[in-house]
């Protein structure tokens, strides 16, 4: 699925963006405005899960016209964009489904893990973990 919504981008002191997207009633933030935009598109993302999950009907995209600027002042660095949210290619940031991996181990280690009841995917899971934060 794709939506597109319209968001508040303002521009901080330190270069980088606050971005509002009213129709969620959610902000975020980003390092520039192509991170801000991105960040912007993920935030949505998991807001619209996060209510399709509940059952929860979205909201119709408010007219970019009809965004009012909240923090707007003369010589504010403010801007309304809409947003493009692909719900197929940032859905993977979310789903935590599980994924089937094939794997080779000694077949007297795996007796004896058996032995001990051992749950070989959260094992794994555990040791990837700790793999890949180091």
């Amino acid at each position: 699925m794709k939506y597109v919504y319209p968001a508040c981008f303002y521009r901080e002191d330190d270069g980088r963006y606050s971005v509002e997207l009213p129709d969620f009633s959610i902000a975020t933030f980003g390092d520039d405005i192509a991170d801000a935009m991105y960040m912007a598109a993920d935030a949505a993302a998991g807001r619209i899960l996060a209510m399709l999950e509940c059952g929860d009907k979205l909201p119709y995209p408010t007219n970019p016209n009809n965004v009012k600027l909240e923090n707007a002042h003369i010589g504010c660095d403010c801007f309304v964009s809409m947003i493009y949210i692909d719900m197929d290619s940032l859905e993977e940031n979310f789903v935590d489904k599980p994924v089937k991996k094939t794997l080779t181990i000694p077949s007297w280690l795996n007796r004896a893990a058996e032995r001990k009841n051992v749950n070989f995917s959260a094992i794994l899971k555990d040791a990837l973990i700790e793999k890949i934060a180091n």
